[in-house]
């Protein structure tokens, strides 16, 4: 008898070492109250994103939504709301529960037989806070504003915003305009007349043709009403939170209750202020009773966005939550934030999303308002923003990727204006810190310039000649077809539009310098150019060459009724004017290079590694893979620049070239609890906190030690540590999903949909680095 219970707890003991943790079990369950903002978690839905916490028994919100810019393209929060309750049921420690439910997508406060639910409407623009206790509690709902009159932005305080370091003259921010109304409160920012757009387009010499620019933030109206049953108007108030003066507005109880509604409605939009009025009051008019069924709804698309992907890890040894459950975690934690901006009209911003919060927590010496974030608010950094999207290929995503690709279909004609108006030629010219006009943010473009020098160019040592960022974003657009089967079309003439920029804008340089446009091999002479923003002034950057080579043929992968005859055979006409890569010798051993010459060293990228990814022509399976492989060993600059940092990709690179010991160290690094009190809340990284970038390369990281693909070919673990255990569902190309299920080293579960591509399958799970050299 004895020895059979000994049998049993033994083996209900490997049991729960074997078990590999749900998603229930990364919801964030706090006990204790918050010391600030900076302790927040985040929630969010559709387009708004909400930051979270108790502080001294009152409950906080910060709340944002994607698009909110104001004259000088600050991406502005909507404001802070402040909750009271009396008799207050958190004041004490005992019972205090806060959670993050991450299955339904909302958070839920409680303590002492008070439960306060608080979710975001994923298909309406709508904020919920729900209470129910079981006393009845008189509540104030208070709107906190730190816009309540206008500010003058000095110093440092202007990075938030396009202007940076090199403001011309003064500049205020503007006040908002708040207001009781209706029982509720009413609150929005409109832009005045002149803004950011005008003084870039003058700057740039682009005015001849500004009739015919999109501009963005004109007549941009942004805000809300805030309301609840049994509330009423109750005066305001004002104070300082953090190092930021505010005013408040208090919406108090009519009468003690046990249940209470608060709602608020959010409006955005490029209008008269009449029709954003209407707007909002039809939202409002529209959702009257209907809060049962959108929470329904919004529940039921929670659900299914964590079934279509996952990662699930934990260590085969342990039942703790040790580093590789950590990893897990924060990569479903992470997920779940970019879920909170699926539907904006514009993308999630690498530099904090629609989660930063006062900026002192970040650094002291930074004591602005919460409207703060390093690197500007509608500036969009395509070398950061592309960290944060190409995650979502794997994690079948594909409806929240439309929000950043078509923000680049918007910029077209502005880019393609600027090809015409500076150098008489065509294509789509995209450069480096992009505003959401698609010109050059004005401070990196700089004001002091040498008068005879290309009007076309930004004087800036880090990102003159770097056009090819936009590439990665037509990589991803292709990737719609070839992973979702869904009909590209719409994003063909982009696509070849930027193609176009660098056939014509190489030979207009060539020109320039000389009677032929071609080398002597009839190739393009790619100069100057630069390898991202590491290797400046360079002849034939290998991460451009890469770029045109794999675009063009994706492109040409295309059948007849999505590419025009016309346009095939440009595109392959150009293919045979894109030089080839070049190759050093390092120790004797073949290597990538950056490019075939530079003049000078400005950062800390490795694009001498971008042919392995994210442009996938070395790897596993594919031909030559030593060659990626001496590059990763040997290259003494990609040795020294190595590290899990922010938007470093030293753990998708090692994962690409199978490399499972150091993807195993590059990734536990980078995925690793943050250092504050919200695991996924990153950073400060080489940008802000929370860091986008930062989280989006760690979930690429993990999905490619996952699986990987090559000429139809589905490679699996192929650089996974045999003692990790991990359940996982990611996507694959030609509309395929692989899940699978690894315990103690072995493969417990492996379901392909749809089941022909199970053949495809060839699992590396322990394979040597030499064994992966011979597959191709």
């Amino acid at each position: 008898m004895k020895n059979n219970i000994l049998l049993i707890l033994l083996f209900t003991t490997l049991c729960i070492k074997a078990q590999i943790p749900a998603l229930d079990n990364y919801n964030q369950v706090w006990t204790t109250q918050s010391a600030n903002s900076s302790e927040s978690m985040p929630l969010g839905g559709g387009d708004i994103g909400m930051n979270v916490w108790v502080e001294k028994g009152d409950l906080y919100f910060y709340f944002s939504r994607s698009g909110t810019f104001d004259e000088h393209n600050t991406l502005l929060k909507l404001g802070r709301v402040k909750i009271t309750l009396s008799p207050n049921p958190f004041e004490g420690a005992a019972g205090f529960r806060q959670e993050l439910k991450l299955k339904d997508g909302y958070v839920l406060v409680g303590q002492n037989d008070t439960k306060i639910k608080l979710w975001v409407d994923v298909f309406k623009p709508i904020i919920h806070v729900d209470l129910e206790s079981k006393d009845l509690l008189k509540m104030t709902a208070s709107y906190e504003s730190w816009r309540y009159q206008n500010h003058q932005s000095k110093g440092k305080e202007n990075n938030a915003n396009s202007y940076k370091w090199a403001p011309q003259g003064d500049l205020v921010n503007f006040k908002d305009s708040i207001a009781f109304e209706n029982n509720g409160l009413k609150f929005y920012h409109r832009n005045r007349e002149q803004t950011v757009f005008d003084v870039a387009v003058k700057q740039q010499k682009m005015e001849s043709v500004k009739d015919q620019m999109m501009n963005p933030i004109a007549n941009l109206t942004f805000g809300g009403f805030m309301k609840g049953d049994n509330l009423k108007p109750d005066g305001t108030y004002l104070g300082k939170y953090q190092d930021t003066d505010f005013k408040g507005f208090n919406l108090t109880s009519i009468k003690p209750s046990k249940k209470y509604s608060l709602e608020i409605y959010l409006n955005t939009i490029q209008s008269d202020f009449s029709t954003w009025n209407n707007g909002l009051k039809s939202l409002i008019a529209e959702n009257k009773n209907t809060a049962k069924q959108a929470e329904k709804n919004t529940i039921k698309w929670w659900n299914n966005f964590w079934n279509r992907s996952f990662i699930y890890t934990q260590k085969s040894t342990s039942t703790a939550k040790d580093s590789v459950y950590q990893i897990g975690q924060n990569y479903q934690l992470f997920r779940y934030m970019l879920g909170c901006n699926a539907y904006g009209k514009y993308p999630t911003k690498f530099n904090g999303g629609l989660f930063t919060v006062d900026p002192a927590f970040t650094n002291p010496d930074l004591n602005f308002t919460p409207d703060f974030r390093n690197w500007g608010g509608g500036t969009m950094t395509a070398q950061n923003q592309r960290l944060v999207y190409h995650p979502m290929v794997k994690s079948g995503d594909f409806d929240m990727m439309k929000s950043q690709l078509d923000y680049y279909l918007s910029l077209q004609k502005n880019a393609e204006l600027r090809s015409k108006v500076y150098w008489n030629h065509n294509g789509a010219s995209f450069t480096e810190q992009l505003e959401n006009f698609g010109l050059p943010n004005p401070a990196e473009y700089e004001w002091k310039r040498p008068a005879d020098y290309d009007p076309g160019m930004e004087y800036n040592a880090w990102l003159e000649y770097e056009w090819d960022t936009v590439f990665e974003f037509c990589q991803m657009m292709l990737q719609h077809k070839e992973y979702a089967g869904e009909d590209i079309q719409k994003y063909n003439p982009f696509i070849i539009s930027c193609l176009r920029f660098f056939d014509e804008h190489y030979q207009y340089l060539a020109k320039k310098r000389g009677r032929k446009a071609l080398d002597g091999n009839g190739h393009l002479v790619l100069f100057p150019g630069s390898a991202v923003e590491t290797y400046k002034m360079t002849n034939n950057a290998n991460s451009t060459i890469s770029a045109l080579k794999i675009i063009m043929e994706s492109l040409l992968n295309l059948s007849e009724k999505e590419l025009s005859k016309e346009d095939g055979e440009y595109l392959k006409s150009f293919q045979t004017r894109i030089p080839p890569l070049n190759f050093g010798t390092i120790e004797n051993h073949k290597v990538l290079l950056p490019a075939k010459t530079w003049e000078r060293i400005n950062n800390t990228e490795v694009p001498q590694l971008y042919p392995v990814y994210p442009w996938g022509i070395y790897g596993i399976g594919k031909p030559d893979l030593e060659t990626a492989l001496n590059t990763w060993k040997y290259d003494s600059d990609a040795i020294k620049f190595r590290s899990h940092i922010g938007w470093k990709q030293d753990n998708i690179f090692s994962a690409r070239l199978g490399l499972t010991e150091e993807a195993a160290k590059y990734n536990l690094l980078k995925m690793s609890n943050s250092e504050r009190r919200f695991p996924a809340f990153w950073g400060p990284g080489y940008d802000w906190v929370p860091d986008h970038n930062w989280g989006g390369a760690g979930m690429i990281g993990m999905q490619e030690m996952l699986l990987q693909e090559t000429d139809g070919k589905i490679y699996l673990f192929p650089a996974w540590p045999k003692e990790w255990n991990v359940h996982f569902k990611l996507h694959a190309t030609q509309n395929t999903t692989v899940e699978a299920e690894l315990i103690n080293g072995e493969l417990k579960v492996l379901k392909v949909i749809p089941e022909d591509r199970k053949a495809a399958i060839i699992n590396l799970l322990g394979k040597s680095t030499e064994e992966k050299i011979k597959l191709n």
